[in-house]
């Protein structure tokens, strides 16, 4: 069992294994207590929420790990090839192709169906990161446990003095209120701040424009015109000095320019409603807003991102596991997990709550989830991830031309997914 899993494991094209993982092995009495891996503050968080779950379910126990992110994926990996992953687990929703492929994970179509879970009661695109296409069509094999995406962030002031009454809806409009903020405060002065180092603002334009990856995600698309109008126009805020060509580790604090006023939108996610409500002095307070993306004609799409709550399928208690799934998953348990994480909630139900329908930076992520799209469903799309943003660096510093780096991106993810074109090529599906 192991030699195979190694073998899968190699063959994705996975990290190397490391030691033995220690203390975080499944036991395989069924009656025993559920393993449930966690991350981040969230692993924290959720020993909160347990005592009710307890009181519902007495007879089950729940031993939560707090696996830091920075080692989760190789810990998971890890323990996958040594067949000792936990019952349950927190995984990135774009970690989940990958699991999926290694057929790690319990699918759940059937769990949810006699729970009564009303699939659409979730944010569409969020529901679909967790939904995978295999041999029996496409399955679901996780639940959203938070959600994640990115939109504006914006000093309501300058943008007025700027001369522009309202956010911008399309990217005509951005480019105008940019450049006028930047005419407005000269030289020191920027429209945006999109560190170069942080690839989600220029992946949500390439979402807006279309398909990434060509072929039955087997080929690259980079160099076609749809990544190219997008690879264009970001590059163009920087050429254009609407943007510092900077990243994340040479701005010395963001929420004090933030404040000073460097620059007028940030491009940012859900975490940034709670850092800008501590950390923005109490001049500036009355003086920020959150909206939608802009897109090329209009609202546009932005990511969708988060963790979503799985069950491994060597799991000896599904049962009691999906329980705790399904617990963790009720409107309002999702309530309190918000007012403990500030995380926001993926399903519409739980936004009815006065402390998100009332919050008018939360709801411009409320709207902006109802427009979000998928990552590609491949195990490859981390790595591929990463490089599209040094390519882009790349033509933002002028080191490459567009054409080239395209060009070379293409050939790039060619060969990486050289394996997926030799399983279709023989009638098997690529995992």
């Amino acid at each position: 069992m192991r030699i195979a899993r190694r073998t899968a494991l190699q063959g994705l094209g996975a990290l190397a294994l490391g030691g033995a993982l220690a203390g975080c092995g499944r036991r395989d009495d069924p009656s025993g207590p559920l393993h449930f891996w966690a991350m981040g503050r969230e692993a924290e968080v959720v020993a909160e929420l347990l005592p009710e779950f307890h009181a519902r379910h007495p007879g089950i126990r729940v031993i939560v790990q707090q696996l830091p992110w920075t080692a989760a994926h190789e810990k998971l990996l890890t323990a996958y090839a040594g067949d000792a992953l936990p019952d349950l687990c927190q995984l990135g929703n774009t970690w989940l192709p990958e699991f999926t492929a290694l057929d790690a994970l319990e699918p759940l179509d059937a769990l949810a169906a006699s729970a009564g879970i009303d699939r659409a009661d979730y944010f569409a695109g969020i529901l679909d990161t967790n939904v995978m296409p295999t041999a029996r069509g496409a399955q679901l094999f996780g639940l959203p446990w938070y959600v994640d995406t990115r939109l504006l962030f914006y000093r309501t002031d300058l943008l007025r003095a700027a001369g522009h009454a309202r956010p911008p809806q399309s990217w005509a409009e951005w480019t105008d209120a940019m450049g006028a903020i930047k005419a407005r405060g000269g030289a020191n002065t920027f429209g945006a701040l999109m560190p170069l180092n942080e690839p989600d603002p220029l992946f949500a334009m390439a979402l807006q424009q279309g398909a990434l990856l060509a072929d039955d995600d087997t080929h690259g698309a980079f160099s076609k015109p749809a990544f190219r109008r997008a690879l264009d126009f970001y590059a163009g805020i920087f050429h254009r000095g609407l943007a510092p060509a900077m990243t994340d580790t040479q701005i010395s604090n963001v929420w004090d320019e933030f404040a000073r006023g460097m620059f007028t939108f940030y491009v940012s996610g859900p975490w940034n409603i709670g850092e800008f409500r501590r950390r923005l002095p109490a001049a500036v307070q009355g003086h920020w807003a959150t909206a939608p993306l802009p897109g090329p004609d209009g609202p546009g799409v932005s990511t969708a991102g988060g963790s979503s709550l799985v069950l491994f399928k060597g799991s000896p208690r599904k049962q009691a596991a999906w329980q705790l799934i399904e617990f963790l998953s009720r409107p309002e348990t999702m309530q309190r997990f918000h007012a403990l994480t500030g995380d926001l909630p993926p399903r519409r139900s739980a936004w009815r709550a006065p402390a998100l329908a009332n919050d008018v930076p939360s709801q411009a992520f409320a709207q902006q989830l109802e427009r979000v799209r998928a990552a590609p469903k491949i195990p490859e799309w981390e790595r591929i991830f990463q490089e599209m943003q040094q390519t882009a660096q790349r033509v933002v510093q002028r080191t490459q031309s567009a054409e080239a780096a395209t060009a070379q991106l293409d050939a790039w993810v060619d060969a990486l997914l050289e394996k997926r074109r030799w399983l279709r090529a023989r009638g098997v599906a690529a995992k």
